[in-house]
């Protein structure tokens, strides 16, 4: 594939923009080479501005569940645009998605929309805080809840890419109250109780870790923090702002039995526009002004043509679904795929798959925490996606992100893209 235009979009980008991306992870310097630039998706595909089409298996990072250009979320967004595109003020289709979100999660009796998965977080870390009265906070390293700076601390995804797992400019002040455990292993959980001074006010945790690649929660563990958080006063956030409605349609709370005091979400409720959401049970909403003394607020926070978008994906969800079986059944079939062409090639790779979320590690053991997702061999990956790109595959630019399959990727394209990993990784393995 020739990738010439891209090239030189690329070095005209880097020349306005810090990077030449809006997004660290996009500019491709943990796998080398130039990112393509995109100049449209259409179902299963992306297209970018030299002609090269590939399958899409980043589908924006999540939220694309029934491909590009879906013609439900098109039309409900071209309707909202028709309407205006933003009012600063109450419309009923926030009503109708927070309706939509509520009925289906028992953690959740109110939510409040934000535009973004950090805003979310970020916002229900405030109310922890003003619910409980206490400072600190747990998160795990490897887990990526945002950019704020609380919270930019051992964090995984692009800070790990670039090998700043915790970023200057942040305030050794700001990241005192946040407390690190690790992954899986709740007695790191109980050592960060122990020390905390005043007393958690939460927990934080992706249960379906998709920032370090694919780490689900061990069960036993989310279990166990369950019962941590309530015998110390402390509540249990679920961010799923990238497993929600992905994992199952009430993600990663359709899954274990477990269930938190507050969820943040974003992606799907967006369907492609930008919009989070934090949500939890009324007694704990209403400290959240105005009704009660903790502040959050956004201008554009509920903005009309995000919410129609949102309530289209989600409705058509809740509609369709038995399309989570076949999401997960395809998902399944693309890792045991990859598992298969790896053994054939000699290269040892572990693969994890929770509905339509994947990820893949080139190790030679489970991969249940962030210390061993860094095990990882980081350059047989970098080989692996040049290769797979080359074949017209597009997989996250990092081997601490996660993959997505879509509606639109049918098994003929499953099966195309296993025989393209079949092929790369013996050109890697012969090399």
């Amino acid at each position: 594939m020739g990738y010439e235009k891209s090239i030189k979009a690329f070095e005209e980008a880097y020349r306005v923009i810090p990077g030449g991306v809006d997004s660290p992870v996009r500019a491709f310097s943990s796998v080398g080479g130039t990112p393509p630039f995109i100049e449209r998706g259409e179902s299963a595909y992306l297209y970018d501005i030299d002609g090269n089409r590939y399958i899409d298996y980043v589908q924006s990072w999540g939220p694309l569940i029934f491909g590009h250009c879906d013609s439900d979320i098109e039309s409900a967004v071209m309707a909202a645009v028709k309407r205006g595109l933003s009012f600063g003020a109450p419309t009923t289709v926030e009503t109708e998605l927070a309706e939509e979100i509520v009925s289906l999660f028992d953690a959740i009796d109110k939510i409040r929309f934000v535009s973004s998965g950090t805003e979310a977080v970020m916002s229900a870390l405030r109310l922890a805080r003003g619910y409980t009265g206490r400072d600190d906070i747990v998160k795990f390293t490897g887990c990526y809840h945002g950019h704020s700076d609380s919270l930019l601390v051992q964090a995984g995804s692009g800070a790990v890419t670039f090998g700043s797992p915790s970023s200057p400019g942040v305030p050794a002040d700001l990241t005192k109250h946040t407390l690190l455990a690790q992954y899986n292993n709740i007695e790191s959980v109980e050592k960060c109780f122990a020390e905390s001074e005043k007393g958690v006010a939460c927990v934080i945790i992706e249960p379906i870790a998709g920032n370090m690649g694919l780490v689900p929660a061990d069960e036993a563990f989310l279990e166990a923090l369950r019962v941590l958080c309530d015998r110390n006063g402390a509540l249990l956030i679920f961010d799923e702002v990238m497993s929600g409605f992905r994992a199952s349609l009430t993600g990663a709370q359709g899954i274990s039995s477990v269930k938190p005091d507050m969820v943040t979400m974003g992606k799907v409720i967006g369907g492609g526009m930008p919009v989070g959401a934090f949500g939890a049970r009324a007694e704990i909403m209403a400290h959240l002004s105005p009704e009660g003394p903790v502040y959050q607020a956004g201008t554009l926070s509920g903005n009309p043509v995000a919410m129609a978008a949102g309530l289209a994906s989600v409705s058509k969800l809740k509609r369709n679904p038995a399309i989570y079986a076949t999401l997960g059944d395809r998902a399944e079939k693309l890792m045991r795929g990859f598992e298969s062409a790896a053994e054939d090639a000699g290269i040892p790779l572990v693969t994890n798959v929770r509905g339509s979320m994947f990820g893949f590690f080139f190790s030679d053991k489970p991969v249940k925490n962030f210390e061993e997702a860094l095990e990882n061999d980081s350059e047989m990956f970098a080989r692996f996606h040049k290769g797979m790109l080359d074949h017209g595959i597009y997989l996250a630019c990092s081997a601490y992100e996660t993959g997505f399959i879509s509606t639109e990727i049918s098994d003929a394209l499953i099966d195309e893209t296993i025989e393209a990993a079949r092929s790369v990784m013996k050109a890697i393995a012969a090399a």
